[in-house]
């Protein structure tokens, strides 16, 4: 009899989310062909020269196409690892149940009777809009000190209420939106140094969101 190994459908993350990776790395390089459009062109010309044509299209087309090849590539990711996305989903039921739980019990030890001017979150809300936050926490801190993330990420999966894992793809989505933010606003400014430069400023989320996707905490 062939023993089957144990980890056979629990692959490490950065095989995990190899496509996305890739994905995230053309969407660097594309970051950078961008705004070499924009800046080439100024570098060329004479010095006396006051009026310079660019070519912001390389740009416009990839705020517009990054979202979707990088949702695209997390696609491919799920369908290669059937088995591993869902011990995911098992986990992520387990996990957030205790989050729902935990809120329900911080409901009912408030004060009764405040009266809010909008409705509070549900506790299923609380639950997502906590895992959320802490993605964003994570994705902040890893930026300076990748060590203490992952520290935070430990202290978090230990309690119960969440995963590594689960921290780390919080993290990784926050990081991915932080792009996607800055190239839609290099893409809406008017001037092409300005442009540039806020295209190039969305390489520094895409890059930590390859390190979030990659990093292997388990």
């Amino acid at each position: 009899m062939t023993a089957i190994p144990a980890r056979l459908d629990l692959p490490a993350r950065r095989r995990r989310h190899a496509r996305l990776i890739a994905a995230l790395t053309t969407a660097v390089c594309a970051c950078a062909s961008a705004a070499q459009a924009l800046y080439q062109p100024v570098a060329d010309a004479p010095p006396g020269q006051e009026a310079v044509v660019v070519d912001p299209l390389p740009l416009v087309y990839l705020s517009g196409t990054a979202g979707p090849l990088l949702e695209a590539a997390q696609v491919e990711d799920e369908a290669r690892w059937p088995a591993a996305v869902e011990r995911e989903r098992e986990q992520a039921r387990r996990t957030s149940a205790a989050r729902v739980a935990l809120a329900r019990a911080q409901e009912i030890v408030e004060e009764p009777g405040v009266a809010w001017p909008v409705p509070l979150p549900t506790a299923e809300q609380a639950a997502v809009i906590d895992l959320a936050g802490v993605g964003d926490e994570v994705a902040e801190l890893w930026r300076g000190d990748p060590a203490r993330a992952a520290a935070l990420v430990r202290e978090l999966a230990s309690c119960g209420e969440y995963t590594a894992d689960e921290v780390l793809d919080a993290a990784l989505g926050a990081a991915i939106g932080a792009g996607l933010l800055a190239l839609a606003e290099a893409s809406g400014t008017s001037d092409p140094s300005m442009m540039a430069e806020q295209c190039l400023q969305a390489t520094p989320y895409l890059v930590l969101a390859v390190a979030l996707a990659s990093a292997d905490l388990g």
